[in-house]
């Protein structure tokens, strides 16, 4: 089924992107047709090898990581990166883009029944395979991703405001759900993986103690905590509640720069945020103004609403004496 041509609004998708849209429908598809059917589908979190990075891999990533590439090679794309591959796959010597993609984000989940996703990211092809991805985010020409949830949810962006599709599972067709989207500029949730706490930045700790202190503290108003461990999941909630996500780097080995990688993550998900009038970071500079130096290279990341996001820019630039006391000191941040 041709999945773009059942898109209620064609006009957002430019002309020379709808097929490879349409391929990667068409998998989203299929894809939430088998995870719809969980256990009666096979062991699909089952663990089949690790990436050269030491990441787990389960049945389902590697799944629709071949299912993705091979839709694909009909299209417009001539480079595919994929996460889950050490190199870039050259699909299409004839074609015109180069995609970056994290097949099935939040696998871990896959068992416990919990929203997992597909992130995806388009550039220009470049002279080279690699050169065509190590590049500055901001000239991405498209990025989304798919939702798998109570809803499958494509949500997109092709530099002109992001756009949100549901998948009609009457239909087999995604359809435009309402207007663009935009983040909400006020909310009271974040999301963090606390217990990391004793591994982050003093500037990261300073940020969610004040939270946390709740209406005693500088902030003077309580906030919930939120973690999914599935970043479309976390991306998702803030595209329709607000509020924000931190990722930091943090002293453990391999954590130094993050964890989030850049290319597959990190870029596409700040391009969607930006369009939805967030913002989105390292914990200091923005993330489309970064350059990824090897396709699977980690940035610390902090997305969201504006003002929370520059809040914690703000955090970083207080002196070490400040940023280092208790919170009652830290007189700048109150409300």
């Amino acid at each position: 089924m041709n999945m773009v041509a059942s898109i209620s609004d064609q006009n957002v998708i430019p002309a020379d992107l709808r097929p490879v849209m349409d391929a990667i429908c068409r998998v989203g598809a299929d894809l939430s047709r088998v995870i719809a059917r969980g256990a009666l589908g096979g062991a699909l979190g089952a663990e089949v090898g690790r990436n050269t990075d030491g990441d787990d891999q389960k049945a389902l990533d590697v799944m629709a990581d071949e299912a993705f590439a091979a839709s694909l090679a009909g299209t417009p794309v001539r480079y595919y990166a994929s996460e889950e591959r050490d190199t870039v796959v050259d699909l299409n010597l004839h074609g015109r883009f180069a995609l970056a993609i994290d097949p099935l984000d939040g696998s871990s989940n896959i068992d416990v029944n919990v929203s997992i996703g597909t992130i995806f990211s388009v550039f220009p092809a470049a002279g080279d395979a690699e050169s065509s991805f190590l590049r500055p985010p901001d000239e991405q020409i498209a990025a989304g991703y798919i939702i798998y949830g109570p809803q499958t949810n494509l949500v997109v962006t092709f530099g002109d405001g992001t756009h949100s599709f549901v998948l009609d599972p009457d239909t087999n067709a995604f359809i435009r759900a309402g207007d663009p989207v935009t983040i909400p500029a006020t909310s009271r949730e974040f999301a963090i993986n606390a217990s990391n706490y004793r591994h982050w930045p003093k500037p990261i700790r300073a940020y969610i103690d004040d939270l946390i202190a709740g209406e005693e503290g500088p902030r003077g108003a309580n906030f919930n905590m939120r973690w999914v461990a599935s970043l479309v999941a976390e991306t998702h909630r803030i595209m329709t509640r607000g509020g924000v996500f931190l990722y930091p780097s943090d002293d453990r080995k391999g954590y130094e720069r993050g964890r989030l990688r850049l290319v597959y993550e990190c870029a596409p998900i700040a391009f969607l945020v930006e369009q939805a009038d967030g913002k989105a970071t390292n914990g200091q500079d923005r993330i489309l103004s970064q350059q990824a130096d090897a396709l699977h290279a980690r940035t610390p990341f902090v997305f969201g609403s504006p003002e929370k996001v520059d809040r914690i820019t703000a955090y970083h630039d207080l002196p070490e004496d400040e940023v280092s006391a208790l919170f009652g000191t830290r007189g700048l941040f109150r409300a």
